[in-house]
């Protein structure tokens, strides 16, 4: 009879165990993602010509923030034909707490992982109050997803939840009241940044909260403020504006951090896209 070394199965088992357990993925040129919000009028007019155009640069990792009156079924479909996915499914706040089972399951269909809510609906200033309601929101719609769809929801800041509340901010106040079991995190880190927090240290502080992350830059020269918007002009291609990118991605690799997606809402995004790639893929490669 062979002998059973114990010891050393149950130290493979424990170290294959703890690896699992780190869902973390660092960007690479290969996992480069693209929020659908950049093409949202080419994607209207023609989905199948636009996501052509997306999978001719290469990226094949997508983020719909809308159906552009299609059924989830037919995007899936045009997605599967191409050798493209969805990983991430952003829908408006009220369709979030409203109609909660339809989004888990347009996500299903989707094959989407993840559901994202990017605005919560105020009257500016964004209040306390108004914290307080969206995070019980959060949790209730968060544990539905989780429980009967097994899709994790994640909040996007949009830079207005940065209000200084007690010793920190507004967006401390979420991140610490939201169940990390049913609620976690997208990182914007254009809207991180606009108003003045700084993205290094919010990964650093809710590293494991995160779990996926906008790559957008600020035009040089433009000063913030916490109203959560900016003229999209302000959105330039990546490595060209504030913002340090390689530091930034040098920190998501501690974080939980696992798709990495590009959003331009500029106007003149068909040409800073490309510019953003061919800069992160020099980076990626250094």
């Amino acid at each position: 009879m062979k002998k059973l070394f114990v010891p050393a199965i149950a130290s493979g088992l424990l170290s294959i165990m703890i690896l699992c357990s780190f869902t973390w993925k660092p960007l690479t040129p290969e996992t480069i993602g693209m929020v659908s919000y950049t093409y949202r009028k080419s994607l209207q007019k023609d989905m199948a010509a636009t996501l052509d155009t997306i999978k001719s640069l290469g990226v094949v990792d997508m983020e719909f923030s809308n159906l552009f009156g299609k059924t989830a079924g037919e995007i899936r479909k045009l997605l599967d034909e191409r050798g493209m996915y969805c990983s991430s499914f952003g829908v408006g706040y009220d369709d979030l707490t409203n109609k909660t089972r339809e989004v888990g399951e347009n996500a299903r269909i989707l094959g989407a992982k993840y559901v994202r809510v990017a605005w919560i609906s105020h009257n500016a200033p964004f209040s306390i109050e108004d914290a307080q309601k969206a995070v019980k929101d959060f949790n209730t719609a968060g544990k539905i997803l989780k429980d009967e769809f097994d899709i994790t929801f994640c909040y996007h800041n949009h830079g207005y939840e940065f209000h200084p509340y007690e010793n920190g901010t507004i967006f401390d106040y979420i991140m610490k009241n939201t169940n990390p079991e049913y609620v976690s995190f997208e990182l914007d880190i254009f809207w991180a940044f606009f108003p003045g927090a700084d993205p290094i240290q919010l990964l650093e502080n809710y590293g494991k909260r995160f779990k996926l992350m906008h790559l957008k830059d600020l035009k040089k020269g433009v000063t913030g403020n916490l109203s959560g918007g900016t003229d999209v002009k302000n959105g330039v291609a990546l490595g060209t504006g504030q913002l340090d990118l390689p530091a930034i991605l040098k920190a998501a690799e501690q974080s939980a951090i696992e798709h990495y997606y590009i959003e331009d809402e500029s106007p003149i995004y068909y040409k800073q896209v490309p510019q953003s790639i061919a800069y992160l893929n020099d980076i990626l490669q250094k």
